[in-house]
């Protein structure tokens, strides 16, 4: 994965976006909220959709706000450079988005009653959806070679570093009662029940036809159509619109029509090895 990049405490973030700046005034200078919810993912897993679900709660299943507010104003990322501005807009309870790892997430966090959202995803399907990413997006040269692709990501050789070392940091917490974890593939086989799971895990009350609206406003047939959503109003120098869609298919198992047998196995093998002492199951491991 090539990127004009530099590290911040072993972590690759990419110039133009990042600086170590803005990175070090999220970690050290960041005044988080006690109202504050956090939606963290590795990039590719689920950030966009889950800024939906967290909008629409909020707004109580009122779709006015997610069609005409961008998503990335809604729940800006915490670690870009242009946060400190787009803080500033923010209403409470102030939605947050960030991919940073658990090692450099603020440190107000963890004296706060502030909250976290962590959404996982297939790591096969996050290397088809960063294949694709990286043919739109400016600060990436597109990868043509999907294998030496697979080869960056399991060494960790990617944008905020090793999803391995990001799923197990972030998972110390999943005792703690601010932490909730939910995977993308449980969002798509039972949105409904996610969204009435989300609801009680940030003490919010929605009748039924709150949560209706929530599920319906946050499918990806919809978000597709909605501008605020689809990064469509984002300049051409910024996202190739021609060269494809940010959202692109919203489904799981995609990385079967990717990955061949051999590659297949071969991240298999790596992914046993490196998450041998999780101790947990998700259910993409069908090995």
């Amino acid at each position: 994965m090539s990127f004009d990049h530099f590290e911040y405490k072993g972590v690759k973030f990419a110039h133009k976006v990042h600086s170590e700046k803005s990175i070090s005034y999220v970690e050290n200078e960041l005044k988080v909220l006690d109202d504050d919810i956090f939606n963290v993912t590795y990039p590719k897993s689920g950030t966009n959709w889950m800024i939906e679900i967290l909008s629409l709660i909020k707004h109580n299943g009122d779709a006015t706000v997610c069609q005409s507010i961008s998503s990335y104003e809604r729940a800006p990322w915490q670690e870009t450079i242009d946060f400190p501005e787009q803080e500033k807009k923010l209403t409470q309870p102030r939605i947050i988005s960030s991919h940073l790892p658990h090692h450099l997430f603020a440190k107000s966090f963890f004296k706060s009653k502030a909250k976290i959202i962590y959404t996982m995803r297939n790591p096969k399907d996050i290397i088809v959806s960063l294949f694709h990413f990286t043919k739109i997006l400016y600060i990436f040269k597109e990868s043509e070679n999907f294998q030496q692709l697979i080869e960056d990501f399991v060494n960790g050789n990617a944008l905020y570093g090793s999803w391995f070392d990001h799923v197990k940091g972030w998972m110390q917490m999943k005792d703690d009662s601010r932490f909730f974890f939910i995977t993308y593939e449980e969002l798509l086989k039972d949105p409904r029940g996610s969204v009435v799971k989300l609801c009680k895990f940030l003490g919010k009350q929605l009748d039924d036809a709150q949560i209706d609206s929530v599920v319906k406003h946050s499918s990806f047939n919809s978000m597709k159509e909605n501008k605020m959503s689809n990064w469509t109003q984002l300049t051409s120098d910024i996202l190739d619109h021609a060269k494809g869609s940010f959202l692109r298919k919203g489904v799981s198992g995609d990385w079967k029509t990717h990955f061949t047998v051999a590659q297949s196995e071969y991240f298999d093998k790596i992914y046993q090895e490196k998450m041998k002492d999780l101790n947990m199951s998700f259910s993409w491991e069908q090995f």
